[in-house]
């Protein structure tokens, strides 16, 4: 077997055998999860994704290894965004606590399979047609200068959401969770509930997140050599799986403080901004900087925006700041 083969199946038996244990031991009844297990839940995943970095620098060498890491680290990122939209889904549809856990594996698993279809396109378009990297570098900047000046007023409502006005269009929607069900019949007929439509509103939200999340992904990684390109759609794969599947644990870790991090926005649209012009200046930049030096470069500042713009949020406290979004008196509308 070659390097490549070897890693994949390292990787899809580490994935199937997480998933099943996630789902025979933390999914099988409706419960809620406390501090201490999501904590515990979190150093796991993020154990084995680290774990997989280590295997990769022994399997493949360096810098599959450290763009590995460095993509991983940004998808984690823009992970803790994702959170704070799921948190305002549950609120806005009144989901109950103990029906948390569930829904979020449900919406995490369909957002993998939207993930790698997605992630696939992108992939075999860019090897095809080497400027769309322009196109994708030109789109990061413009997302990160609008995240950098995204203001609370713009905060996303779900029940105005396209998704939302979709399916309240095609689908017979309940005003309830059926006790737990995805789908009832009433006078017969099937219905959806409000899980059914959580379900579904989170997968569509880590889709969204993921039209700039995976073209950063490919400005970290080296898609233009030919020989190299196995390596770097496996790089990709492999760093976005992890980093979703991480989501649920980060969640439970992180709802009630995640409002906090007031500046996290701000490092993770420098992050953005980086990239973005790094992808526009490629041609450029490899006659002056190797490889190897950029990828250390990116990691860099990843770590340098995500854990300034942290401790930042934590020890300046913002102006005007929102009440925790987990605070029992905000009602749904």
């Amino acid at each position: 077997m070659t390097k490549d083969q070897i890693t994949i199946l390292v990787f899809l038996t580490v994935l199937l055998a997480s998933v099943v244990a996630d789902l025979e031991l933390l999914s099988r009844k409706s419960h809620k999860i406390t501090i201490r297990q999501a904590l515990y839940q979190t150093f796991f995943w993020v154990g084995l994704a680290l774990s997989f970095f280590v295997f990769m620098w022994i399997e493949n060498g360096q810098k599959p290894a450290l763009e590995y890491l460095s993509a991983y680290l940004m998808e984690w990122s823009l992970s803790v965004d994702n959170i704070f939209v799921f948190i305002i889904i549950f609120s806005a549809f009144s989901v109950k606590e103990k029906h948390y856990g569930r829904v979020l594996l449900l919406g995490i698993l369909m957002a993998i399979l939207f993930r790698v279809i997605f992630i696939t396109v992108g992939v075999v378009l860019v090897e095809r047609f080497s400027w769309i990297l322009y196109l994708f570098g030109v789109i990061l900047i413009y997302t990160g200068y609008k995240m950098y000046k995204k203001t609370e007023e713009e905060e996303f409502n779900p029940h105005q959401s396209k998704v939302y006005q979709f399916l309240k269009r095609y689908l017979p929607l309940v005003p309830h969770d059926g006790d737990g069900r995805y789908i009832i019949r009433e006078n017969g007929k099937p219905a959806y509930t409000t899980l059914f439509v959580v379900v579904v509103m989170l997968a569509a939200v880590d889709l969204v997140f993921a039209v700039d999340s995976i073209p950063a992904v490919m400005g970290i990684v080296d898609t233009q050599t030919e020989s190299y390109r196995p390596m770097a759609r496996l790089v990709i794969y492999t760093s976005n799986i992890f980093a979703v599947l991480g989501l649920r644990s980060l969640f439970f870790l992180l709802r009630s403080a995640v409002s906090r991090f007031d500046y996290l926005q701000q490092g993770i649209a420098i992050i953005l901004v980086f990239i973005g012009i790094k992808m526009l200046t490629a041609h450029w930049l490899d006659r002056w900087i190797d490889k190897h030096t950029q990828i250390f470069i990116s990691l860099g500042v990843i770590l340098t925006c995500i854990s300034g713009s942290i401790f930042y949020s934590i020890f300046m406290q913002k102006k005007g700041a929102p009440r925790d979004i987990t605070d029992e008196s905000v009602k749904p509308d």
